[in-house]
């Protein structure tokens, strides 16, 4: 699995490296549709945010209750601000 990660990464990588600022406004299409290069950037970017998204997803379902969240756990909100603010006090 991971020499397919890396493969993907390395296609995005050598598609992208020949492009300079100039090549940021020329017009690409994408399922019909016409973006600037700077625009097709960000849209691949979210795109994978979604894919990462989907990973967690299936890794959370995976481990259960021994899932680890790495940021602030579902009803957590309200201790971290509160932590948050104790640490502004002093």
């Amino acid at each position: 699995m991971l020499a397919t990660w890396e493969e993907g990464w390395r296609c995005v990588l050598d598609a992208i490296a020949p492009l300079s600022d100039a090549d940021l406004g020329r017009i690409v299409t994408i399922r019909g549709e016409p973006h600037t290069v700077a625009l097709a950037l960000a849209r691949q970017v979210a795109h994978y945010g979604w894919h990462v998204g989907q990973i967690v997803l299936i890794a959370k379902h995976l481990a259960g209750s021994d899932w680890k969240y790495i940021t602030i756990p579902p009803g957590g909100s309200g201790e971290f601000n509160e932590q948050m603010s104790r640490r502004s006090q002093t």
